[in-house]
Parts: structure tokens; C-alpha cells; sequence
């Protein structure tokens, strides 16, 4: 059987678990990064560096854009780059604008020009959408915001409607928080259990906010499956609550440890007119991909067990 071909765009932990779900199913799998030989740890971890192929490749640089779908040919591309740091955009403004928007254009621009046949993925964040009553979903309007990646991804967001308009076929994966092993250790859930396993202190900011965290292993399963599906925009998250102050609880008690002695606060963890819930609907993708029973199972506590066991 020929092998299907996906080019993912980007190195990250989505990307790596996309990599090796993909393989699986038998596709080739090609991985693009600005440095050839570099950037390939979570691919390493995932024992996949000899399964993939490693490109080089400018997302600026329209010609080489041209010159890797015209060479390859892949059915499917997954735009998964861009610095998504929040608090990093406000520094890193320029560099937030271009991987985040200017990359996903040029690649649209390119499939367009030459009428390359194939799907076209790009990922976004929830944090774009005003929620209402603590939730967000397909018909939520966009936020008011000044930071730099709200404010690239909406144009993104916008863009991939504007050319699936124009007959292609393009796809907005919409994420809330995902999570991993493979995530930063500044990220809040594995910060919390690095700490918890090792009985140390650890410094939080609000731990009353309210987030939509989801399992990165099912999150991959629903874009996996979004590739047999209609171009669509698509919310891929748990769509449950989980606040910060029950993974600290939570996290500590497994290691027979009360929480209340092993945190502090310090203000600079702590965003300006931090919203206190956002939660992801996803009734709309469990019934889009309904034929193939994708619905998320791991959330709340066991999440939080599962990050913790596997540090």
C-alpha cells in the first residue's frame, strides 16, 4: 500500500505525537524547522528521529514554501509552528505576528497559486474567543485583546475562512490547554507535579482560575480524524473545568503531601484582568466525528495522575 504523505510544519509536542500517530497509520511523515538538525528533542523522546524526515525549511520564504509542496506533493500539512507563549508575545511581537499569521499566508498563498491539492491544518488557541458564562465555541466572537498572539492568531483564524471560501480545503484546529510530558516545565500542570513528586515548594500565581485541560494523545486522535472529514473549523479540547488550586491539591496528595504547605504565590505569575473560566465546547467535534467515536476520556484528576507519573 503507498504510504499517504503529511508534512507537519513545526516541532513541538503536538507535532512529535501527530508524528508518531501518523506513522502508525502508515503515512510518511515529513517535519519542517527553521534549523536542519536541530530541534528534534521531543521527537527524540518519542523514539521517532529515524522515522521522520527532517526538512529545513523558512516559513517567511515563500520559494522554499514552493519548492518543498511541489517537490513532496502531501496530502496533508499540518501548520503547527508559532511562538504561543501569551505572556512571551508582548517581547517577542514581531516573531509571534510572523509564525503565527505571515507563515500560515504564505503556505495558503502557495497551495492557491499553484492549486495543490491537498488539506491544510492550522493550529489555534481558544483564547481568541470571548467566552460567555465561562465558555467558548464556534459562534463565540472574537476577543478584544492587545496581546500579540491573541491578536495574530484571530487574523489567522479569519484567513483560513477567507481561503476555504475560496475552494480550499482548510481546517482551524482550535486547542485549550494540552498537555503532556513533553510540555515546558513552566507550564503549569507539570511545574505542579515536577514539584509534588520531588516534596518541593512551588510558586504559583491564581490558583482560582478555571481552564479546559485535555490529554495531547486524544487531542491528536481528532485531528488525526479531521483529515476524512469536510474542511470545518473544529474545537478540540476535554470541554471540562479544572481549576488551578485542584491540581495543586491533587498533585500533592499523591504524594501524601497537604498542598497548603508546598505553595506560594508571587504577583508576577499573575496576568492583568485574567479571565477566571474558559472552557472549550466540543459537542459540535464529538458529532462531527461521530463514525469515529472520538470523545475525550481523560481529564480533571486523571490527568493531572497521568502527567504525574509519567515524570
Amino acid at each position: 500500500m503507498k504510504k499517504i504523505k503529511s508534512l507537519i510544519i513545526g516541532t513541538g509536542a503536538i507535532g512529535a505525537y501527530l508524528a508518531r500517530l501518523l506513522i502508525k497509520k502508515n503515512h510518511k511523515v515529513l517535519v519542517t524547522s527553521r534549523f536542519r538538525g536541530r530541534k528534534k528533542e521531543n521527537y527524540t523522546k518519542l523514539k521517532l528521529s529515524n522515522k521522520v524526515i527532517f526538512k529545513k525549511l523558512n516559513i517567511l520564504r515563500k520559494r522554499d514554501i514552493e519548492k518543498i509542496l511541489i517537490k513532496e506533493k502531501p496530502k496533508n500539512i499540518f501548520y503547527l509552528a508559532g511562538q504561543s507563549s501569551l505572556t512571551k508575545s508582548f517581547k517577542l511581537s514581531k516573531e509571534t505576528f510572523r509564525s503565527n499569521y505571515i507563515g500560515a499566508k504564505n503556505f495558503l498563498e502557495i497551495i492557491k497559486k499553484n492549486k495543490i491539492n491537498c488539506n491544510f491544518f492550522k493550529a489555534n488557541s481558544g483564547y481568541i474567543f470571548k467566552p460567555i458564562n465561562g465558555k467558548i465555541n464556534l459562534n463565540s466572537k472574537l476577543v478584544s485583546s492587545k496581546n500579540p498572539y491573541v491578536k495574530a492568531q484571530q487574523k489567522a483564524y479569519n484567513l483560513v475562512k477567507k481561503f476555504r471560501k475560496k475552494n480550499l480545503k482548510c481546517f482551524s484546529l482550535i486547542f485549550m490547554q494540552i498537555e503532556s510530558p513533553l510540555r515546558d516545565n513552566s507550564f503549569f500542570m507539570k511545574k505542579i507535579c515536577l514539584h509534588a513528586k520531588k516534596n518541593k515548594i512551588v510558586t504559583v500565581g491564581n490558583i482560582n482560575t478555571i481552564r479546559d485541560y485535555s490529554w495531547i494523545e486524544e487531542m491528536v486522535q481528532g485531528v488525526y480524524f479531521s483529515t476524512f472529514i469536510k474542511p470545518c473549523d473544529l474545537i478540540l479540547s476535554s470541554g471540562n473545568k479544572l481549576s488551578g488550586k485542584n491540581i495543586l491539591k491533587f498533585a500533592y496528595n499523591l504524594n501524601n503531601l497537604n498542598y497548603k504547605k508546598f505553595y506560594k504565590v508571587d504577583k508576577k505569575f499573575i496576568r492583568k484582568k485574567e479571565l477566571k473560566t474558559i472552557i472549550g465546547t466540543n459537542n459540535l467535534t464529538i458529532q462531527k466525528l461521530k463514525k469515529f467515536n472520538w470523545k475525550p476520556k481523560i481529564f480533571g484528576n486523571q490527568l493531572v495522575k497521568k502527567i504525574y507519573k509519567s515524570l
